[in-house]
């Protein structure tokens, strides 16, 4: 059962070049300290969930003022009704975006291979070797890469993400991090804020300075060919 959490009825900004609405499922493989949508991520958090009715009846009532729907979390791929879901919200005549934290290959892969996204949008949490610290897993962690290179073969739109702090994301790590995704069209760089995180000590962190920042996206640009600062 797809568990919505959330729901934006308009952005501009998570969809590239659509207005859109953006639906949060509740739940996460991952524990990343510096989350920033902490009630988003236990699925037995306090947070009052909506109930799908009235999501679809949301988007009936939008058709024509709405040309996509983003699908985020959360992490959507662990809910796995989330194609069915998917295909409902095509069957009305949006295009959808996916983003995912890239776990569970076979799901993505499915999903891939059925057409059922026209865009994807990957969160790259650190090196391979930071994500049993970053994000307190320590199985799976190979469909990383088959992810990544999943979604760069895929034909599609898609983007590459990362939430960045000192704590974690030095020159050198971001070196790494390219590696990972070397070839990509583009890659996004978001800088920590520490108002609200998972893990209360991270409010303790202090964010990137913007020069820094630069420095981190001048790595990236030599192994992908776009890539954009979110601060």
């Amino acid at each position: 059962m797809i568990s919505i959490a959330g729901l934006q009825k308009m952005t501009l900004m998570d969809y590239p070049g659509k207005v859109a609405a953006a639906v949060f499922l509740g739940g996460c493989n991952f524990r990343c300290g510096f989350c920033h949508n902490p009630a988003l991520v236990d699925l037995k958090s306090d947070l009052p969930l909506i109930p799908e009715a009235t999501f679809w009846d949301f988007l009936q009532k939008r058709l024509g003022l709405l040309e996509g729907v983003v699908v985020s979390g959360g992490e959507p791929l662990i809910h796995s009704d989330l194609p069915e879901f998917i295909k409902k919200i095509k069957a009305l005549g949006y295009a959808v975006k996916l983003d995912t934290n890239g776990l569970n290959f076979p799901l993505l892969e499915k999903i891939l291979r059925e057409k059922l996204v026209d865009f994807i949008a990957m969160d790259i949490k650190g090196s391979l070797a930071q994500y049993p610290v970053i994000c307190q897993v320590t199985t799976g962690l190979e469909n990383i890469k088959k992810s990544i290179d999943l979604i760069m073969a895929s034909g599609l739109d898609y983007e590459f993400r990362s939430t960045v702090m000192p704590k974690y994301h030095t020159p050198a790590i971001l070196e790494q991090m390219g590696q990972m995704i070397k070839g990509a069209k583009k890659y996004s760089l978001q800088n920590f804020r520490n108002q609200q995180t998972l893990n209360p000590d991270f409010s303790q962190e202090r964010p990137f300075k913007v020069n820094e920042l630069e420095e981190l996206r001048q790595i990236a640009l030599k192994y992908v060919l776009e890539c954009e600062i979110r601060n």
